[in-house]
C-alpha cells in the first residue's frame, strides 16, 4: 500500500476533502519565503481566472473587469479620435466645410461614451456628435462613423433639416451612408453582403432604411423604405461638400 505521503493532491481518486487536507499540509511545511511566492501566485491566478473565488467575489472580480474593459476601451476611443481630427484628410476635410457652414467641432463636442443600442455614434440637433466607445471595433471604424455623423451636422448647418420628417431624415441618411465610406465594398463585405452589381446604392437605401426605423414618426420597414425611394434619385448624387463620392 502506498504511503500517505507519496499521495498527491491532484490523485483523482481522492474525495474533494481529502485532497484539500493534503494541499493544506503542503501549504504548512512550507517555507515563508515559499508561501510568499504561492500566495503571489495564487492571487494572480484568481485575479486571472476567478478560480477560488467566493460568489460575491466573483461578482466584484467582474464588475472591476467590467469598468477597467470600459475605462481602456473610452481611452482608446479618444486617442483615435484625436489622432483622426489631426491626421485624417476626410475627417479633416468635413471639419474645414463645417466651419465654412459656422458649425465648429472637435473633440471637446465629440465625447466618447458607452452606448445602450448597437450604433457605433450619434448626431444630436444641438451639434454634439456621439462616438461608442463599445461599438467601435477598430480606427478605421472610427473614422467612418465621425465622417458618418459630420455629414449629418453637414445638412444641419446647410440645409432646414427637420428630424421628424421621414424625407429630411431620409435624405441625410442616405448622403451620410453614402460620402462616409460606409458603403465601400471592403466595409459591405465585412458584413457579410458581397454583391458587385450596383453594390454601393443596394447598401446606401439598406442603411438609411435603418436608421429611419428608429424615427418615432416611422410606422414601418416598409414605412422607411418608402421614404428612402421617394428621395433617393435627388439625395443619392448631392455629394456636397464633396466633388464626388468618397
Amino acid at each position: 500500500m502506498a504511503s500517505q505521503n507519496h499521495i498527491k493532491p491532484e490523485d483523482p481518486s481522492l474525495s474533494p476533502s481529502e485532497r484539500s487536507r493534503l494541499f493544506r499540509q503542503k501549504y504548512e511545511a512550507m517555507s515563508s519565503d515559499e508561501r510568499s511566492v504561492f500566495n503571489n501566485w495564487s492571487r494572480a491566478i484568481s485575479d486571472f481566472t476567478g478560480w477560488g473565488l467566493t460568489e460575491s467575489e466573483q461578482k466584484e472580480r467582474q464588475k472591476i473587469k467590467s469598468y477597467e474593459k470600459d475605462k481602456n476601451d473610452c481611452l482608446r476611443c479618444e486617442k483615435w479620435r484625436n489622432e483622426l481630427l489631426e491626421t485624417s484628410p476626410l475627417v479633416i476635410f468635413m471639419s474645414e466645410s463645417l466651419r465654412k457652414s459656422g458649425m465648429n467641432l472637435d473633440q471637446n463636442n465629440m465625447p466618447c461614451m458607452k452606448c445602450d443600442e448597437m450604433r457605433s455614434g450619434g448626431f444630436s440637433s444641438d451639434g454634439v456628435i456621439q462616438l461608442c466607445y463599445n461599438n467601435i471595433f477598430g480606427k478605421g471604424h472610427l473614422e467612418t462613423t465621425i465622417a458618418h455623423e459630420m455629414v449629418h451636422a453637414y445638412d444641419q448647418a446647410n440645409f432646414n433639416l427637420d428630424w421628424y420628417n421621414l424625407e429630411h431624415h431620409a435624405c441625410t441618411e442616405i448622403r451620410a451612408a453614402s460620402l462616409s465610406g460606409d458603403c465601400t465594398w471592403f466595409q459591405e463585405m465585412l458584413r457579410g453582403n458581397i454583391g458587385f452589381l450596383k453594390h454601393h446604392q443596394v447598401c446606401v437605401k439598406r442603411r438609411a432604411a435603418l436608421s429611419i426605423r428608429s424615427n418615432p414618426n416611422c410606422k414601418s420597414d416598409k414605412h422607411a423604405e418608402a421614404a428612402v425611394n421617394k428621395v433617393f434619385k435627388s439625395c443619392f448624387t448631392d455629394t456636397r461638400p464633396f466633388d464626388e463620392i468618397y
